[in-house]
């Protein structure tokens, strides 16, 4: 068996592998990019989940493969070939009669590629008889399902005159109304910082019997509006540098008082009245509290993949502005409280490991830091940004590939550098969850629901970042000595 330099020499980016089989298909071209490889909504959506399935295959899974694993991804893709061209054929034909029928919402690959392969499983590549009226059918289920909850109701609704004052008049005066409607809470036993850390070391092994009662200690701080409380915080001036709870000052992390901005919820010092807006893209969209109303409303259609649940778009955008100017952007107090409860934990992840601010303020650790800690020590790519950080460490800031300025110019660099404040990326997508709830009306007062979001966000935050370094690897060669 090959073993060291020999068998780094058998390892190849798994994209490059998956690029060259892809391109010996003929016929997928509406699922390939310009340069004749899958599309990244091909992989993600078709190829991974439906034909190479990696959990069932390990050996093709991961940013690198062996020559074993490369076989078998090929085996895998040429034997769904056929599969693949009829979907490819029902896109294609998706595509037209969308056009005819001037159906602008929603992106076509996220819409329909999924439904695409499973027309072409059971039913083969597009009949010239049949094909055209099951296209239309395929496409009016997916839209109708809507029922009129589009994001080109969204915006016609917010950039209409008839509306766009009255709306704008609504959320000036909901804003400045925002410390009357959300009055401060006394500081009680259940708002305290212990209880937070009861809730997290319970709701990992709700029923562990070791008199952690996280249950209770999660309704207590929904009773005593904890979750009002810490999203109130947000809104006050940042403390001075030096201050408790300030960038610069040598205060654990996860103290009170860290400000919005450096939470990675807003760019600004403090947050300030959202506007209403009127566009939105899901590729320039900006931190939870700076993004406006119309934005927020988008985000949520555009993720729901049945609509008939939520409210009509225009109930749905006045809601939005009453909850805009509430304490964490949401409306329900559980909610609230898991937004208090996940920063806790956020603010507790270090996938580079302890640091010695942190080793001298002897900051408790929960079950949930342990677990989700030691999940995310053991990726491939933390390993690889911890040698990065040493090696940038090690060459100082004088010229040449240890240079800051070069480092950072590299992809795992920049992931480096993000896992050095892992807290912002969780806390963005934990809020884009519980906003999802919120205007879902879906509160959360159940422990083990709180540990099921908490964990999915992390686990969501460390497949991206094995996502992007998968993408980093795909562009440059492995060196030789590499496993």
């Amino acid at each position: 068996m090959p073993t060291g330099v020999g068998m780094a020499r058998d390892v190849r980016p798994r994209a490059m592998v998956l690029h060259e089989v892809w391109r010996e298909l003929d016929g997928v071209g509406a699922l390939s990019g310009p340069q004749g490889g899958p599309l990244s909504r091909t992989v993600k959506l078709v190829l991974d989940p439906l034909v190479i399935r990696p959990v069932l295959h390990p050996r093709c899974a991961g940013p690198l493969v062996t020559a074993d694993g490369a076989a078998l991804l090929a085996t895998l893709v040429h034997a769904a070939g056929d599969t693949l061209r009829a979907a490819a054929a029902w896109f294609a034909l998706l595509k037209r009669v969308r056009r005819e029928l001037r159906i602008t919402d929603g992106h076509p690959q996220d819409l329909y590629f999924q439904r695409c392969f499973e027309l072409a499983t059971t039913l083969g590549p597009p009949d010239a008889t049949t094909g055209r009226p099951t296209a239309e059918e395929t496409l009016r289920e997916v839209h109708g399902s809507a029922r009129g909850r589009t994001t080109r109701a969204l915006r016609e609704y917010v950039t209409d005159p008839a509306h766009r004052e009255e709306l704008a008049s609504a959320l000036e005066h909901a804003w400045a109304d925002r410390h009357r409607a959300h009055p401060r809470v006394p500081a009680t036993s259940g708002a305290e910082p212990p209880a937070v850390r009861d809730v997290l070391d319970a709701c990992p092994v709700p029923d562990r019997g070791d008199g952690h009662d996280g249950g209770t200690a999660l309704l207590r701080l929904v009773a005593d509006s904890a979750g009002t409380a810490a999203g109130r915080a947000l809104w006050d001036t940042p403390p001075e540098p030096g201050s408790p709870g300030s960038p610069e000052s040598p205060v654990p992390l996860g103290s009170p008082g860290r400000p919005a901005r450096e939470l990675g919820l807003t760019v600004r010092p403090v947050p300030v009245a959202p506007g209403l807006g009127g566009s939105a893209s899901t590729s320039t969209m900006g931190p939870p509290f700076d993004r406006t109303v119309h934005e927020r409303v988008f985000s949520v259609l555009h993720a729901s993949s049945d609509r008939a649940g939520l409210a009509p778009v225009p109930e749905l955008v006045r809601r939005e502005v009453a909850r805009s100017c509430a304490p964490w952007a949401l409306a329900d107090e559980s909610l609230r409280v898991a937004a208090t409860v996940g920063t806790e934990l956020a603010l507790g992840l270090r996938p580079l490991g302890e640091d010695p601010a942190a080793v001298a303020a002897a900051a408790p650790t929960t079950e949930a830091h342990r677990i989700v800690n030691s999940r995310w020590r053991r990726e491939a790519y933390v390993l690889q940004a911890r040698r990065l950080a040493l090696s940038a460490s090690g060459a100082g800031s004088g010229s040449g590939s240890g240079a800051k300025g070069d480092s950072v110019a590299e992809p795992l660099a920049r992931i480096a550098e993000d896992l050095r404040t892992p807290w912002r990326a969780y806390l963005r997508r934990l809020w884009v969850r519980l906003h999802g709830r919120d205007v879902r009306e879906a509160p959360m007062d159940d422990l083990a629901e709180l540990w099921d979001v908490l964990d999915g966000v992390a686990r969501s935050v460390i497949l991206d970042h094995r996502s992007r370094v998968r993408q980093a690897l795909s562009t440059r060669p492995v060196p030789e000595g590499t496993v």
